[in-house]
């Protein structure tokens, strides 16, 4: 079988925007990347099941989404929604709603667009955060890092700048009402989240922290709270760390959370009751690893570093969640995003 998937990336020194490659199964290789859609740091991107690809979007000093046609051939980009400022750092697509998140690190906002037939952007509301944590990283105010759905359709979003979680409603039509918040330890820097299918759970990464709080999630009102902090790195680790990426098994038996500085993925067992257990800490073998993704069939995973302009591919036990490594030297410059269609 031969599976497909998209790395979004920095354009600071060789890349020029997305590309793609494919993953044999078979004899377990990667291909040779291919451009995709020449993109100013196309850092994050998300894919529509009407086959449109929406990227982060960097144009001189304008920043926001590109929107690439992928029912053409070559892809076509058809809409550069940029405005005044850096660009955005996660985009996710709403499938039931047709609208798009985008979420801004630099501007600390959150973004809405309507998705129209024609796959283009019409920008429906927008919300800004404000307030900073302790941490250096945090003195010069909020950072929006992440948004995107809950399992019962609300809007979660991450703010590494002040330590927070929020939870938002979402109109029809694409406007944002707050519900509620939710404080991490100070200096966590909360980056992503993931939830259990049934939704009662969600594993947060702290970038700030190197580690991972385990959290219930009450879809009556929107809530978290407090279950279990774990660490994503050793005791002994005391250089630079930021937890990155955070990937949950379809089972929900395993999670992997990505390891900048100490260059690993950290993979933990989950317990009945939502707990975690770490099983194993494997160097992804380069550095800076941002993102990573599990194939379709949940028996690799693909992780993207950035510094060192190389893919790594591991197999994958769905019995016991470690992994293996399969292939380390895979070219592809500046990756930040792996999207498996």
């Amino acid at each position: 079988m031969k599976e497909s998937f998209f790395v979004g990336t920095y354009t600071k020194k060789t890349s020029q925007g997305v590309y793609k490659l494919t993953l044999d199964t078979e004899t377990n290789t990667l291909s040779k990347a291919e451009l995709v859609a020449k993109i100013g740091n196309p850092t994050y991107v998300a894919k529509s099941k009407r086959n449109f690809l929406y990227t982060v979007d960097q144009k001189g000093a304008d920043g926001g989404v590109a929107v690439v046609d992928l029912n053409t051939t070559p892809a076509k980009i058809i809409q550069h929604a940029v405005t005044p400022g850096n660009s955005p750092a996660y985009v996710a697509v709403d499938e039931q709603r047709q609208l798009l998140y985008s979420s801004n690190y630099h501007l600390a906002t959150v973004t809405v667009y309507k998705i129209g037939e024609d796959g283009r952007l019409s920008q429906t509301d927008v919300v800004a955060h404000s307030g900073k944590g302790p941490k250096p990283e945090q003195a010069d105010g909020a950072h929006v890092h992440f948004s995107d759905l809950t399992p019962d359709n609300h809007l979660v979003v991450c703010d590494l700048g002040t330590d927070e979680v929020y939870t938002y409603d979402v109109s029809d039509d694409g406007k944002l009402t707050e519900v509620t918040r939710y404080k991490t330890k100070a200096g966590f820097g909360p980056r992503h989240i993931v939830f259990t299918k049934n939704g009662s759970t969600a594993y947060l990464a702290g970038e700030l922290g190197s580690a991972v709080e385990v959290l219930n999630y009450d879809e009556q009102n929107g809530e978290f709270t407090h279950l279990q902090t774990i660490s994503t790195i050793p005791s002994t680790w005391h250089a630079h760390n930021g937890a990155a990426a955070i990937k949950l098994s379809q089972d929900d038996k395993f999670l992997y959370v990505s390891n900048r500085g100490y260059n690993s993925l950290a993979v933990f067992a989950t317990s009945s009751d939502g707990s975690l257990k770490l099983i194993q800490n494997i160097s992804v073998e380069g550095d800076f690893p941002r993102d990573f993704a599990l194939d379709p069939t949940e028996s690799f995973i693909v992780c993207a570093n950035q510094n060192t302009d190389n893919l790594t591919l591991f197999s994958r036990s769905k019995e016991n969640g470690k992994l293996t490594l399969l292939e380390k030297d895979i070219p592809l410059p500046e990756g930040v995003c792996v999207l498996f269609e």
